[in-house]
């Protein structure tokens, strides 16, 4: 059998200030706070991660905080948006519940057949809202898909058709944008890709509001050093696997310039803490334990809703 990539396993991004970040995500957006760490490249900054009751790959949206990061702006070889799936027949709920709360939001317009509305996190970054989702416990299904901002379409669809497995669904153009969807087999989370070339002048930069990189799901170790031998053979400049605590990584970059990485299902976010209390305690690395003293010190105090 084919081996197919089945979707999304997170999305990770760069915020302003920490406090404001989780209370538009935990608020606003309705996520858990399902864990909550440091960068483990920068112990001195925590890393955040929001997603569904249950820290479900598919759902995971990640944050580097920096308290002083400059504003970020999408452009080509950057990842602008990602998309929540809404559950079905709350569309009209969540614009009313916004408009309520004097939340501003952009829309709704229609996207291959799909009503969309966008609002915006605290550093302005994008977050998409579209009418497709599954019945669901939680406020949004997880993510709905990621846009690619691209000079060129045509070689990051090639990496996703040929290697991923992904299959082109739709194409649409408006106004000097072409977007390209692709999407995997199945009904996993986060499976639609959109690949968008904008006429509009440009140049991306990394910074509060920006995507630091998208990650895809491997359902073991073993599928992802099959993912991770096939990716080399073809050419791809692939990390070995880094250890990340809730999942094993590895990273490259598509032709157009995006960070991608490929992130196993296991071992999941309550390894070192029980399901019921995710995100509630400072959860440190083996390697920076010596350290929590002098690091918990450093961090800003975080308050959750």
């Amino acid at each position: 059998m084919t081996r197919t990539i089945p979707g999304l396993h997170h999305v990770t991004a760069i915020s302003g200030p920490p406090q404001a970040n989780v209370d538009f995500f935990t608020r606003v957006l309705g996520q858990r706070l399902v864990k909550k760490t440091v960068n483990f490249d920068d112990p001195g900054t925590y890393h955040l991660y929001y997603g569904d009751s249950a820290g479900s790959p598919g759902t995971i949206l990640t944050f580097f905080p920096f308290a002083d990061a400059g504003p970020g702006r999408a452009g080509p070889g950057m990842a602008s948006a990602y998309a929540y799936s809404v559950p079905a027949g709350q569309f009209d709920t969540w614009m009313e519940r916004l408009a309520g709360d004097a939340i501003d939001f952009d829309g709704p317009v229609e996207r291959f057949g799909s009503r969309v509305i966008t609002l915006h996190d605290p550093d302005g970054a994008p977050v998409e809202l579209v009418e497709t989702g599954r019945d669901a416990v939680d406020p949004t299904d997880g993510f709905h898909s990621v846009t690619l901002w691209e000079r060129d379409i045509a070689p990051t669809a090639k990496l996703l058709t040929d290697i991923f497995g992904y299959a082109e669904v739709g194409h649409e153009a408006l106004d000097g944008t072409e977007r390209l969807r692709l999407k995997a087999p199945g009904d996993a989370r986060g499976a639609v890709v959109d690949l968008m070339r904008s006429d509009a002048p440009s140049i991306g930069r990394q910074g509060a509001g920006s995507i630091h990189h998208v990650a895809f799901r491997a359902e073991s170790n073993e599928v992802q050093l099959e993912w991770r031998e096939k990716l080399a053979s073809a050419g791809f400049g692939v990390t070995p696997v880094i250890d990340r605590q809730y999942f094993n990584a590895i990273y490259f970059r598509e032709p157009g310039g995006v960070l991608f990485e490929i992130a196993t299902d296991p071992p999941g976010f309550a390894v070192d803490e029980p399901a019921e209390t995710l995100g509630q305690s400072l959860k440190l690395p083996p390697q920076y334990e010596p350290l929590r003293d002098r690091i918990e010190a450093v961090l800003p105090p975080l308050k959750v809703a």
